[in-house]
């Protein structure tokens, strides 16, 4: 989860530099394409069967729609409000993530101290981007549409996990999301007046490629993979690294300035994992007996 992360913040900075020579929304439509491609080699190497009949149609379609609208989401929503501001609303997704868990997903439920956890991880995010500066006007329209994007990140996650998408593989599940997420976006783009691509010059295209290959393909891959090995609840809070990485990539990559705020949301978000992951005490006396 921890690399996951990384590999997620990184992105930040990619979409930056391919944004010079592709639409936003493009960009996402292409990395899905580009991803689902991938996929389906690998899948015909790997002998995965991605069409069988398993009852898996009808929740696979909604969880595509939903990650194809989550970008869309945030695409738009960057057009209105600031990289920062919109990140830091994104990344409310786990909190509801856990609720929904706790409410739709048995074996899922909170214990009061992993509640604490997510609460101290959401906090130390929430502190760590309060310095920075406020958004351009209609700014809140952003906020909003970055908030229905959490939602529906939150939405997509609950799903796997209470339906029959968790019973089929990591392969089949990230199938449906890239499939359907590539037929939203690509036709999308064009009708809300995207300029498309601009230019292709080799910061561009490699960057492209990371967000399809690295990110779209292999990291999605490893993420829907542990959704149906283990507690949801648990991985979830991991995802706050994620803005806390791509401020550090900014820091080293972009010059960006490094706050006191950004340190303690640091040692906030990392108290919040281990409060999460701890064994319950339970479990603790058990391996002092044994």
């Amino acid at each position: 989860m921890i690399v996951l992360c990384a590999t997620w913040g990184f992105q930040q900075v990619t979409i930056k530099i391919a944004s010079a020579g592709i639409s936003p929304v493009l960009q996402s439509g292409l990395r899905s394409a580009i991803a689902v491609l991938l996929l389906l080699v690998w899948a015909r190497w790997r002998g995965i069967a991605l069409t069988q009949a398993d009852r898996s149609l009808r929740p696979g379609l909604l969880a595509g729609f939903l990650f194809g609208l989550e970008f869309v989401f945030i695409y738009l929503g960057l057009s209105y409000t600031t990289a920062s501001r919109l990140i830091v609303v994104l990344y409310t997704a786990p909190c509801f993530t856990v609720l929904g868990l706790h409410y739709f997903v048995a074996g899922e439920q909170m214990q009061r101290r992993q509640l604490a956890g997510v609460l101290l991880a959401f906090m130390g995010i929430v502190f760590g981007f309060s310095g920075e500066s406020g958004g351009p006007p209609g700014a809140w329209i952003g906020d909003l549409l970055g908030l229905l994007a959490a939602i529906g990140w939150a939405a997509t996650t609950v799903l796997i996990r209470a339906t029959r998408l968790a019973t089929i593989s990591a392969s089949k599940v990230l199938f449906y999301q890239l499939a359907v997420s590539a037929a939203l976006l690509l036709p999308l783009s064009p009708l809300i007046g995207e300029a498309g691509i601009s230019q292709l010059s080799l910061p561009v295209v490699l960057a492209l490629a990371y967000q399809g290959v690295i990110v779209a393909f292999a990291s999605y891959l490893a993420w829907f993979w542990l959704l149906t090995r283990y507690l949801t609840t648990r991985l979830a809070v991991f995802s706050f690294l994620t803005p806390l990485f791509g401020v550090a990539f900014g820091v080293v990559m972009l010059h960006e300035r490094l706050t006191p705020s950004f340190i303690v949301a640091v040692a906030c978000v990392t108290s919040g994992i281990v409060l999460v992951n701890l064994p319950a005490p339970r479990q603790r006396a058990a391996r002092v007996d044994g």
